[in-house]
C-alpha cells in the first residue's frame, strides 16, 4: 500500500491548527460533495478528504500520524506499520463515513471499538521520553544522527526541514520494552534565528554600502550566495533570499525563505587619514539641502 499525506490532501501545514484544518476540510467537502459537485474524480477526492479529516480532526489519530510522519516517509512511498504498531492500542472512529483506505485501516482500524460491543481496546505502553537537540545544518538537509541511549549508540534518521515540537519514534528502544520518544528542539545558532521554515539573519553592512548599495556574500544553510544590498539601506531593511530557508515536510511543499536584516556599523577610524574622511563627512552632511 502507499502512505497517504494527509496534510497534503487538505492542502495544510502539519503545523495547522485546528480551526484552519476544519476550515480546509469545510471548503474542500463543498467543492467535491458528490450530490453537487462536476468535478472529475469527485466522489474518490471526497473520500480521501474525509479520511484525512478523520485522523488529523482528532488528537490522538493526529499525533500517532504525526509521530509515524517524522520518520521519514512521504506520500505516495510504498508502506508498512512499523513493528509493533498494533500493540499500541485501538481508535475510535466514525464507521458511519466508510470507505476508508487500506493504509488507514492498518493504522487505525485493527482494533477499533465497536458500540456495544467487546471490551476496550489495552492501554498503550508506556513510553520513555527524551529530547533531541539538533543543529539548524541538520534541520536543513536530514540525514541521520547519532545519539547515546543508556550505553547504546542509536542511529535516528532526520527528516529534512522536522519542527521543534515534533517527534520521532524509536519503537523498542526505551528499554523493558517500551518506545523511545524523542521530541525535538533547534541548538541555538551563532549566526541565524528561526521562525518557522524562516531563517533570519543579521548582517552588518559599512555606511558607504548601505548608502550606495553594492553587492555582498551572504551565509545560508546551503552555502554562501550574492545579495544586492540597494542604494538608501538602512539599519532594520529587510531583504528576502527566496527558498534559502528550512525546506516543508509536507511532500511538495515550498521552503521558507532567508530574510537578511541590515544593520549599518561604522567602523572606528584608524590613522589620522581616516579621522580626515570622517571630518568631511561631517562637513558634508551638516550643510542645509541645496534648493533647486
Amino acid at each position: 500500500m502507499q502512505f497517504k499525506d494527509y496534510y497534503k490532501t487538505l492542502g495544510v501545514e502539519p503545523t495547522a491548527s485546528d480551526a484552519e484544518i476544519k476550515s480546509a476540510y469545510r471548503r474542500l467537502a463543498r467543492k467535491f460533495h458528490p450530490d453537487v459537485s462536476k468535478e472529475t474524480g469527485a466522489e474518490e477526492k471526497f473520500k480521501a478528504i474525509n479520511e484525512a479529516y478523520e485522523v488529523l480532526k482528532d488528537h490522538g489519530k493526529r499525533n500517532a500520524y504525526d509521530q509515524l510522519k517524522a520518520g521519514g516517509y512521504r506520500g505516495g512511498e510504498d508502506f508498512r506499520p512499523p513493528p509493533g504498531w498494533g500493540d499500541q492500542g485501538g481508535f475510535d472512529y466514525n464507521v458511519g463515513n466508510g470507505g476508508f483506505s487500506d493504509f488507514f485501516e492498518s493504522l487505525f482500524g485493527g482494533q477499533r471499538a465497536r458500540p456495544g460491543r467487546g471490551t476496550p481496546p489495552p492501554p498503550p505502553k508506556a513510553e520513555r521520553r527524551a529530547k533531541l537537540e539538533l543543529d539548524l545544518e541538520t534541520v536543513y538537509a536530514g540525514g541521520k544522527q547519532r545519539i547515546e541511549v543508556d550505553g547504546r549508540t542509536l542511529e535516528v534518521k532526520i527528516p529534512a526541514g522536522i519542527q521543534p515540537g515534533q517527534q520521532i519514534r524509536l519503537a523498542g528502544q526505551g528499554g523493558q520494552g517500551r518506545d523511545l520518544l524523542l521530541e525535538v528542539a533547534y541548538r541555538a545558532h551563532a549566526k541565524f534565528e528561526v521562525e518557522g521554515q524562516t531563517i533570519l539573519h543579521r548582517l552588518a553592512i559599512m555606511p558607504w554600502q548601505a548608502a550606495l548599495g553594492g553587492t555582498v556574500s551572504v551565509t545560508t544553510l546551503a552555502g554562501t550566495v550574492d545579495l544586492r544590498i540597494p542604494p538608501d539601506s538602512d539599519t532594520g531593511k529587510r531583504l528576502r533570499l527566496r527558498e534559502r530557508g528550512l525546506p516543508s515536510t509536507a511532500s511538495g511543499g515550498a521552503a521558507g525563505d532567508q530574510i537578511v536584516i541590515l544593520e549599518v556599523h561604522a567602523p572606528a577610524p584608524k590613522g589620522e587619514r581616516q579621522r580626515e574622511v570622517y571630518r568631511e563627512m561631517a562637513a558634508a552632511f551638516s550643510e542645509p539641502p541645496t534648493v533647486r
